[in-house]
């Protein structure tokens, strides 16, 4: 894939992980949509600002209408409650999954039928190492992010002959806002930017950015008591 040749729409461009996905392609020569619920938020030269709440469907409608052109979308809004699943507010655990899952959802199948009309490209969904493994306390963003990865894998098979490759990144901790208060080693941004994009272009299906992320793929062959051996203690 040409990624000059691309159009692209992100959602969450307005820091962190998306604004760097942004800026990678702008320096790559794409065309880029940098989509945001305050558009006012987004300070990215040469990209056009787009109001986008991936959890209201008549929001994506409108970024649908707009963003007619797109060959390539990112999926990469996110939010983290910190919610239990046993113990966390109900509303909080709504909001993961409706915007994890549901948003995600919603996004793909507003742009698909845009991306199928202009030839084909790509779709990639920024997953989690958490999308494989949960931490415990946390457990709504792990539950949200692998249903995410399931959606994932259920929808590149129907996209793709409509001439659609969808990708999933898996990636561990990276330093920004959402992680300011973890205290665990973290990816730069930018460079994970990179790797994402440079999986698109050479047309991956799954881009797994870290050494936390290849070792938790690797645990999942060793099923329970290789990821919980606190279990069997």
């Amino acid at each position: 894939m040409d990624i000059s040749k691309q159009v692209a729409i992100i959602s969450g461009s307005n820091r962190g992980l998306g604004k760097e996905l942004a800026l990678e392609l702008l320096a790559r020569g794409a065309k880029v949509y940098a989509g945001a619920r305050n558009p006012e938020s987004i300070n990215l030269p040469g990209a056009i600002p787009l109001q986008l709440d991936i959890t209201d469907p008549k929001s994506v409608m409108a970024a649908v209408e707009v963003a007619k052109d797109a060959t390539l979308l990112i999926n990469n809004a996110g939010t983290a409650t910190g919610a239990s699943l046993l113990s966390g507010d109900l509303e909080d655990i709504h909001l993961e999954f409706d915007t994890h899952v549901f948003g995600t959802l919603s996004m793909i199948r507003g742009f698909a039928p845009v991306i199928e009309k202009n030839g084909g490209g790509s779709i990639l969904n920024i997953l989690s190492a958490l999308s494989w493994f949960s931490i415990g306390d946390s457990g709504a963003y792990s539950a949200a992010k692998s249903a995410q990865w399931g959606i994932t894998n259920a929808l590149r098979l129907e996209l793709a002959p409509k001439n659609i490759k969808l990708a999933g990144l898996h990636v561990a901790f990276m330093d920004t806002d959402m992680t300011a208060g973890i205290q665990a080693p973290k990816s730069s941004p930018k460079d994970i930017a990179k790797i994402a994009i440079d999986g698109i272009e050479s047309k991956l299906y799954e881009i797994v950015a870290d050494d936390t992320s290849r070792n938790v793929q690797q645990g999942l062959a060793g099923g329970v008591l290789a990821l919980y051996p606190q279990l069997f203690q």
